[in-house]
């Protein structure tokens, strides 16, 4: 049986959806911000013209969405209404629309199958990209609903990680599976799986060392882990996350092309959202790529990650308001 973790942003309701849409607003304001800004001061100057598109393909260009997307959006935009006049308004729902469409394919929530007991999830990333908080953040999630969850300390190289894991393990009540700063991050792994499968454990989720992806060292220690757990099960991991800073802008699609040729990546959770006008750079990932992304956060705190809905990011980013 697969269970799978509702998405706020589309099917919730009520107060919880508004909330949630008042974090993602604010979490994107920098960005729908100097979007929004072009927009404005386009459209209120002149009739919709070659001119006006390639100024609005360029502001879109330097908001990350990606050269193929912002001149896909330049061109709807002026589909029909080339040398008439629009309003901002106009512009910001034709160019959520096409965003939307370009993230809809991978906006997808991360599915645990109860069959596979403990379901294993391998979060990877770079130094700085938030890999132990979001862990954290998703260990409270899955124990709220219920679950058994396991932490696996596999950044062994600093002290600080194994710590911050520590404390997110007391603060969710989740056993934490750690061992001295130095040892070997595969074997430390191992030993996580196997005491995770002898108590029955639903989620063991495994944090590790934060490494470029041009560090070829680094890079192979990831896919040793990779190689040593499915001794223990075949079938694992189940679940690789990528962790993705949205701060580094077009850095980005260099990560996931090789930590999906190391670690064979299969969904993305893009965080530091609140701290960047490059939000675009999500959909320029989509476009690429096609990996699901299942989660996005927009702040520190706890409730500040959630699933990834395509309509709400759309519109958040491109400025609109909520339908």
């Amino acid at each position: 049986m697969n269970d799978s973790i509702s998405q706020p942003g589309e099917s919730g309701t009520g107060e919880a959806r508004q909330s949630w849409w008042r974090r993602l607003r604010g979490g994107l304001a920098r960005t729908s911000a100097s979007i929004a800004a072009v927009i404005s001061d386009l459209v209120s100057k002149r009739k919709l013209d070659a001119g006006v598109l390639e100024e609005l393909e360029e502001v879109l260009i330097r908001a990350d969405l990606g050269v193929g997307a912002a001149a896909r959006i330049a061109a709807a935009v002026g589909e029909g209404r080339y040398d008439k006049t629009v309003s901002a308004d106009e512009v910001k729902a034709i160019l959520a629309a096409e965003i939307e469409k370009i993230l809809v394919p991978v906006a997808v929530p991360l599915t645990i199958d109860a069959a596979c007991k403990p379901f294993v999830i391998l979060v990877a990333g770079v130094n700085g990209s938030g890999k132990t908080t979001t862990i954290g953040k998703l260990a409270a999630r899955y124990s709220r609903e219920g679950r058994r969850v396991m932490l696996a300390a596999g950044d062994t190289f600093r002290a600080a990680a194994i710590e911050q894991l520590e404390i997110w393990g007391a603060r969710t009540g989740c056993p934490v599976i750690a061992g001295a700063q130095g040892a070997d991050a595969a074997g430390l792994v191992y030993e996580a799986l196997a005491a995770a499968q002898a108590q029955a454990i639903d989620v063991l989720i495994v944090d590790t060392a934060g490494r470029l992806q041009n560090k070829a060292g680094l890079m192979d220690e990831l896919h040793k882990i990779v190689r040593v757990v499915k001794k223990l099960d075949p079938a694992a991991p189940h679940a690789v996350l990528l962790v993705l800073d949205a701060t580094v802008g077009q850095n980005a699609l260099s990560q996931v092309e090789e930590f999906s040729r190391v670690a064979g990546v299969t969904g993305l959770v893009m965080t530091k959202l609140d701290g960047t006008a490059r939000g675009g750079i999500l959909a320029a990932i989509a476009a690429k790529y096609g990996l699901p992304v299942h989660f996005i956060g927009v702040g520190e705190g706890i409730d500040d990650l959630a699933p990834f809905a395509a309509r709400d990011f759309a519109r958040a980013l491109a400025g609109a308001d909520l339908p």
